[in-house]
């Protein structure tokens, strides 16, 4: 897979890139004056308010101009951050210790930054990320998009900042309203739907074409910053990279482009779908993230000496990801489909062993100049919501280098049957009760996110249980 170069040039602050046009030329407002000045110069009339929730659903409202600018934020009940993906609340005892149990209003603050077209609305309409406060003014502390930024000011108060480029996979399925029924490849140009795996083919993308066009199209009118597109493995699988940069930043992109693509793949009769494994025989879809640390200070990368050799650091952030990624599978692989595709075969990972450019490994060190060495996290799913990911593997690397974790020897061979490092998780209920009891992790994201995010976990485990699969229908029905 084509690996994006995180130079070390991001974002200056620590919280939100707003300090410099990215590459797309896309100047973020710093402030409400100015974000008052890009609406008017757009004449929006519409602003779609957006809050990622645990599942990574945008949820929100959508306001009339005047009143966005009148009232400078809205209220939502806080309960929308605790539901299920199926729009359950869990039935669990603890979160009476964990929220509210009256179900009260959060204050949503916009964030100016994170401002962008909905280029395909028929009136001028713009949607902005919100933050989620308290009456009093305090983060809503198990609110996703606080908990990365929980993470990096842990970063900041020791003179670090993470630089990551996460690449995506997503597959195109044809319509299919029928959830009983397989999904399948979608028709291209040419009339036909593919048959065989065409990885890194041209031809195969350019079957969706007036597709991709539109989905540039969405992204440039946006400032998304993404960077190649290929066809993966699968029949119908592609890959978008963005381009490295700040960890909040790149999360808000990865977030927007989710919806930009499933908006775009309708307007052209089909689906697009982040499943990790939504076909049977095909390989799943990830969510790699590559992941490098600058001095604040000085922009040097810490995981080089001078001298161009890695830095203990390097070894210390491998040694972190290899001892608490096991712990936090369920922050990276959400649902229980996720687990499919980490069952084996294909190019999932099913370690946390690393090597230099080594694609059978959990943690894979691409080639790069010394200025450039980074670490790429194969493990996450592409179901996984960014800013939880990105915030799960950054603590993990961020214990690894606090409590100087020194990694396991390189793996310089096929990493597949190894298991010199820790096992990952089979299914959702292993990796929600590994979390529950991984106190360090707890602590760094929060321990009222971490609560709830096993109590909707073990509540989406719940239900899924109750479905009988086509499976146990065909084998099990007369012959048990």
């Amino acid at each position: 897979m084509p690996t994006p170069t995180p130079t070390p040039t991001p974002a200056s602050d620590a919280t939100s890139d707003t300090s410099k046009a990215g590459p797309s030329g896309h100047t973020p407002p710093r402030d409400f004056q100015q974000l008052e000045a890009w609406l008017n110069q757009r004449r929006v009339t519409e602003i779609e308010c957006l809050v990622p929730d645990l599942t990574g659903v945008a949820r929100g409202k959508i306001l009339p101009r005047s009143k966005f600018t009148q009232d400078r934020g809205m209220r939502l009940p806080e309960s929308i951050l605790g539901l299920t993906v199926t729009g359950n609340w869990p039935d669990d005892a603890r979160l009476a210790e964990l929220i509210s149990d009256t179900d009260r209003d959060m204050h949503l603050v916009p964030d100016p930054a994170t401002v962008r077209p909905v280029p395909w609305a028929a009136d001028p309409t713009a949607q902005v990320i919100h933050d989620c406060h308290f009456h009093d003014g305090r983060e809503v502390d198990y609110a996703p998009r606080n908990v990365l930024k929980r993470v990096l000011r842990l970063y900041e108060q020791r003179g670090w900042e993470p630089v990551v480029a996460p690449e995506i996979e997503f597959y195109l399925v044809a319509r299919n309203t029928d959830p009983d029924q397989p999904l399948r490849p979608p028709l291209g140009r040419s009339g036909r739907a593919e048959t065989s795996r065409q990885h890194y083919s041209i031809d195969a993308v350019n079957e969706f074409d007036p597709l991709f066009e539109d989905i540039y199209d969405y992204c440039e009118a946006m400032g998304l910053d993404v960077d190649t597109l290929i066809h993966e493995v699968g029949a119908g699988q592609m890959e978008i990279n963005f381009l490295h940069g700040h960890a909040l930043d790149l999360a808000d992109k990865v977030f927007l482009f989710k919806r930009t693509l499933r908006e775009a793949a309708l307007r052209h009769g089909m689906y697009a779908t982040f499943m990790a494994k939504p076909m049977a025989g095909e390989p799943g879809s990830a969510m790699h993230l590559h992941q490098s640390v600058v001095d604040r200070a000085t922009r040097a990368n810490l995981f080089s000496r001078p001298d161009g050799s890695p830095a203990p650091a390097f070894r210390h952030y491998i040694g972190g990801l290899q001892k608490y990624v096991p712990l936090g599978m369920a922050l990276f692989a959400p649902y229980v489909n996720s687990y499919r595709r980490l069952a084996g075969g294909d190019a999932a990972p099913t370690n946390i062993e690393w090597g230099s450019d080594n694609r059978t490994v959990g943690i894979r060190v691409p080639q790069a100049s010394p200025a450039n060495r980074r670490v790429e996290n194969r493990v996450v799913g592409a179901d996984a919501n960014p800013y939880v990911a990105l915030a799960a593997t950054l603590a993990c690397g961020y214990l690894g280098m606090v409590e100087r974790i020194e990694a396991l020897p390189e793996m310089r061979e096929r990493a597949q049957g190894q298991g010199r490092a820790a096992a990952l998780a089979q299914s959702l209920s292993e990796a929600v009760r590994l979390l529950d009891d991984a106190p360090e992790l707890t602590q760094l994201l929060g321990r009222r996110f971490c609560g709830i995010y096993t109590a909707v976990k073990t509540r989406e485990h719940a239900e899924f249980m109750q479905v009988i699969s086509p499976w146990e229908r065909e084998h099990l029905l007369q012959h048990v």
